[in-house]
């Protein structure tokens, strides 16, 4: 017997439900109506073009396998579409585009109207089939609070955003604006807030994108006339995180048709977290109706994580993926990487990995090895701060000691040669060095220089001592 066209999207949607997400099957293929089944040729209606680029875009290949699985090789698929017609007409206009063409969309022929009993989109803000929306909300799931430490360079914004997570659009952080350098957790605690809504709201919709992929979609939706299609969908979020929004600069058109989306999701009472690499004041191409908005909520920034924050992240990675790493070689990376969580964790998989290529075990020379690689152009100038732990580790005192004011010998000692190798191996100026050392002064840092160097030529056991710790300073 054979199968009419409901019968056979029944048993495709049987096998889509085990091949995509819950979220992804109620919001893109629950709404599908099959229509018929000519030669072999399944037609469904889709809501909008959108809907179809979203589908081809994200689940062709998925779609192509189970056509061919239910009709054979020579099955196609082919979408209907219902939109608008540009003159107010009540009837929509059909368009057929069979899924083995994607560009066919671009010049898909305008057949007579198929009598659905559907009307046309009425409501600018609702799509027919996607009235409250679970999408793919594109959220990492690694990029949880619970993997997100903190620190004094982040609490403004963790704070923030947990504030929002908790009550979505119900703060004074709308738009809530996260911003810093590259490799500093923006992304991570976009995605974060995300997840948190998700888990304490999950009925509402939350999509993550980035700006080039929203400048993306808008371009296509140009060239393929479906602007209001494009914008109503976004109109429909309840949470939209928008990634690297200072990619927007100097695109007019992307810039004017967000502007439009976000405020109608303020003023819906939507919640809108946006991330950039500097603050709205500094934004260059922006124009000023969008920079004043982004002021409206609140700007956090995230800084330079201070070394015991850089020190919790790689433990907090090590711990993740059931690594152990001795705890020298965790300080040195901490010490040697200042500025970017995102080098400090390819460090710490560099050096994991050189190990497992190598067969050999992971040990604070391997790590100088490895760094001196990894950061090139900083690698080969050691920092104060862990010249002084080197220091301090050698002679077995705590860092406060040597940094205090105390006149005792040996900390003056230590302190002296952490200042001697300070200057030798590092670009700072003496009041610098001075500053690391318990608030020295310049002249005090030469003369701690010059005591190195009379008791090198006079005393063999400290001669023994600044050998030592230059071996274990060197990083060539």
């Amino acid at each position: 017997m054979n199968k009419d066209h409901n019968q056979v999207w029944q048993s495709c949607l049987e096998v889509i439900k085990d091949n995509v997400s819950p979220q992804g099957f109620k919001t893109w293929f629950e709404p599908i109506k099959p229509v018929k089944l000519e030669d072999n040729i399944l037609t469904i209606q889709v809501p909008s073009q959108f809907f179809y680029e979203w589908l081809e875009e994200h689940y062709v290949t998925l779609l192509k396998k189970i056509i061919r699985k239910e009709l054979g090789t020579d099955g196609r698929l082919e979408y209907s579409i219902i939109m608008e017609n540009n003159h107010n007409n009540s009837n929509p206009y059909t368009i057929k585009v069979p899924t083995s063409n994607r560009k066919a969309v671009k010049n898909a022929p305008v057949s007579m109207p198929l009598d659905m009993g559907e009307s046309p989109i009425k409501n600018p803000f609702i799509i027919p089939g996607l009235r409250k929306l679970n999408v793919d909300s594109n959220l990492n799931p690694n990029y949880s609070f619970e993997n997100f430490i903190e620190g004094d360079c982040n609490r403004l914004a963790r704070s923030a955003g947990y504030a929002v997570a908790n009550k979505p659009g119900g703060t004074a952080f709308n738009p809530l604006l996260i911003y810093g350098g590259v490799g500093l957790g923006k992304t991570h605690l976009a995605h974060a807030i995300g997840i948190e809504i998700k888990n304490k709201y999950p009925e509402k919709t939350v999509l993550y994108v980035s700006s080039e992929k929203f400048t993306h979609q808008f371009i296509d939706a140009v060239r393929n006339n479906t602007v209001n299609d494009f914008s109503h969908f976004y109109q429909m979020m309840d949470v939209l995180i928008i990634d690297d929004v200072q990619f927007f600069s100097g695109k007019e058109k992307t810039q004017d048709v967000f502007f439009h989306i976000f405020n109608h999701l303020h003023q819906t009472g939507k919640q809108i977290i946006l991330t950039s690499d500097k603050p709205p004041v500094e934004m260059q191409g922006m124009e000023q109706r969008l920079l004043s908005r982004f002021k409206w909520g609140l700007s956090a920034d995230l800084q330079v994580p201070s070394l015991e924050t850089r020190i919790a992240i790689l433990k907090k990675k090590m711990y993740s993926d059931g690594i152990d790493l001795p705890d020298e070689v965790v300080e040195y990376l901490a010490y040697s990487i200042t500025t970017n969580v995102r080098e400090l964790e390819g460090a710490l998989i560099s050096l994991i990995a050189q190990s497992s290529l190598n067969k050999k075990s992971i040990n604070l020379e391997l790590a100088k090895q490895m760094i001196d690689k990894f950061v090139k152009n900083t690698a080969r100038e050691v920092s104060i701060d862990y010249i002084q732990k080197v220091v301090c580790d050698y002679f077995d005192l705590p860092i406060e000691l040597l940094k205090s004011k105390t006149r005792k010998r040996e900390i003056v000692q230590a302190r002296q040669i952490a200042m001697y190798f300070a200057k030798k191996m590092t670009k700072s100026s003496l009041a610098s060095i001075g500053a690391h050392c318990g608030g020295k002064d310049h002249a005090t840092v030469l003369h701690a220089c010059r005591t190195v160097n009379n008791l090198q030529e006079t005393d063999k056991h400290f001669r023994k001592y600044l050998e030592d710790l230059e071996k274990k300073l060197s990083i060539s």
